[in-house]
């Protein structure tokens, strides 16, 4: 089941938070389970899969990084296997926070991360505020990018103490 879809959303690595919302209530209203309780097994069962698809799909379109993914990934433009090549100087920049990761107080790369996370934004955001159907693959290529920096900057994040 493409989410897309069932949400009636445009397919873009960004989505209308309002318009999520929106369509979230109206989908669990006609979806609930507890609104076939009286109705047969098959249907009850329906309703069952679909309000956890949904659930699943507004969950996903809740966080920009899932929705970037989920957008790459119906395009196609990822998969689990695939080992990405990162840029040789986002390398050198992540080998310098790793060794801060043993030199520093988390709190600092904590930062460091923080501000690199940031800067990535910027870079993306006229991609993802512009985006639409006609956009090149230079800017799919742009957004895959950034998604696998980001997933690399959370991996360090991960590894700190809270």
């Amino acid at each position: 089941m493409n989410y897309f879809e069932l949400f009636e959303l445009p397919v873009a690595p960004r989505v209308d938070k309002s318009i999520l919302a929106r369509k979230y209530f109206e989908l669990q209203k006609r979806y609930h389970p507890d609104f076939f309780s009286n109705a047969s097994e098959e249907d009850r069962e329906e309703a069952l899969q679909k309000s956890a698809a949904i659930n699943k799909a507004f969950n996903i379109f809740q966080d920009e990084q899932k929705t970037i993914e989920y957008f790459l990934q119906e395009k196609k433009l990822i998969n689990e296997e695939e080992k990405y090549n990162l840029p040789p100087d986002f390398l050198m920049e992540m080998m310098d926070i790793n060794e801060s990761l043993d030199e520093d107080e988390p709190a600092v790369t904590r930062t460091k991360v923080e501000n690199y996370e940031k800067e990535l934004f910027s870079e993306i955001e006229p991609v993802l505020s512009a985006y639409n159907e006609n956009n090149t693959t230079a800017m799919q290529e742009r957004l895959k990018a950034y998604y696998y920096k980001k997933k690399y900057l959370r991996r360090i994040l991960d590894r700190l103490p809270d």
